[in-house]
């Protein structure tokens, strides 16, 4: 059988390792997987993966931070990118349709629709929780506001990782450490995924400058090049864009990661504490502290000096929280597939 994922972003984040991750899990149970990104999408963890994908026209309009007038916008260029994508789907012939977040999810689940295929939507907006819950089956991550209501059609499920993040080694993240690491210290990572956002790297800044005594360590490129120059400093590890997070995460005693995605949810299944500094990208909150009771706490970039040393302080507990949690996360990527699959062999 084969799915066609249709996918938000630039196929170098969350969104893009969010499909991976699922497709994997449909994988082992035989089917064949394609993608579909936006023309601009560069791709870049499809291209390490060795993966081809198709080009279709995949709008964004801001996700969780969208504007009337970027939803307006935006669904001029959606009626265009169904077309598209229907186009796709009439060549290709898939057995189902997956669409990935936002646009991605928006495009797919219409153009399945109009072309007769089933589909599922994995859903993280408010724009693709009003459109994709009329048309199909879906499921709600974390992030969506439908996460854990009961909404006919719509199963709540954690984000999808890969098993494989399990598989971290602290001594291969520990050689790939520069000199300035000192393995005698904990060590703190900061991230908000693979872009690093400015309330990031200034939370970074500020416990370089404070008295806690660790690694520092940052995580992501920077979307501007006054962010990079940022966390270029004294007191802080500045490791870039990095594709080895499952080794990072072994070694690392506390994450300090944006309220949001797929990170947050492979640090659980790592039983590393963290902490979630709210409103990192464009003012959301996804209220994690409350998804992973006692696994996170949150903080807004004020409080981040405090709440660092309270779950350092903590550390023991929440790492026992993150266990409780640890076996769905894993899983949720084979159930989504299990969802998929029911939908393609109705």
């Amino acid at each position: 059988m084969k799915a066609l994922f249709t996918v938000t972003g630039r196929g170098m984040g969350g969104d893009a390792i969010t499909a991976l991750n699922i497709a994997s899990a449909l994988e082992k149970r035989g089917f064949e997987c394609e993608f579909a990104l936006d023309h601009s999408a560069p791709g870049i963890l499809l291209k390490k993966r060795g993966i081809d994908w198709h080009r279709v026209r995949i709008p964004q309009a801001g996700g969780h931070a969208a504007s009337r007038l970027k939803l307006l916008k935006a669904a001029f260029r959606t009626l265009r990118a169904v077309y598209e994508t229907g186009r796709l789907i009439r060549k290709i012939k898939p057995d189902v349709v997956v669409g990935v977040i936002g646009g991605g999810a928006v495009v797919g689940c219409l153009a399945a629709k109009i072309t007769g295929v089933p589909a599922v939507g994995v859903l993280i907006t408010p724009t693709d929780a009003r459109v994709c819950t009329r048309l199909n089956r879906n499921v709600a991550l974390p992030e969506s506001s439908l996460f854990g209501e009961n909404v006919e059609g719509v199963e709540s499920v954690y984000s999808p990782i890969s098993p494989d993040i399990t598989l971290g080694d602290p001594e291969r993240a520990i050689q790939r450490m520069p000199h300035e690491f000192d393995p005698e210290k904990p060590t703190i990572v900061f991230s908000s995924g693979s872009s690093l956002f400015r309330m990031m790297a200034e939370a970074a800044v500020k416990m370089a400058e404070s008295d806690v005594s660790a690694n520092i360590t940052v995580v992501g490129h920077p979307l501007r090049e006054e962010y990079g120059r940022m966390v270029d400093r004294d007191g802080i590890i500045n490791l870039g864009y990095i594709d080895w997070v499952s080794d990072l995460y072994s070694l690392a005693d506390l994450a300090v990661l944006s309220d949001d995605g797929v990170m947050v949810h492979e640090a659980i299944a790592m039983r590393v504490p963290v902490v979630a500094l709210r409103g990192v990208k464009y003012g959301r909150y996804h209220n994690m502290g409350a998804v992973f009771r006692g696994a996170v706490l949150e903080t807004d970039l004020d409080g981040v000096e405090g709440a660092i040393l309270r779950a350092l302080d903590a550390s023991d507990d929440m790492r026992m929280a993150a266990e409780a949690y640890s076996g769905d996360v894993i899983g949720a990527a084979d159930r989504i597939a299990e969802i998929i699959e029911e939908e393609a062999v109705r």
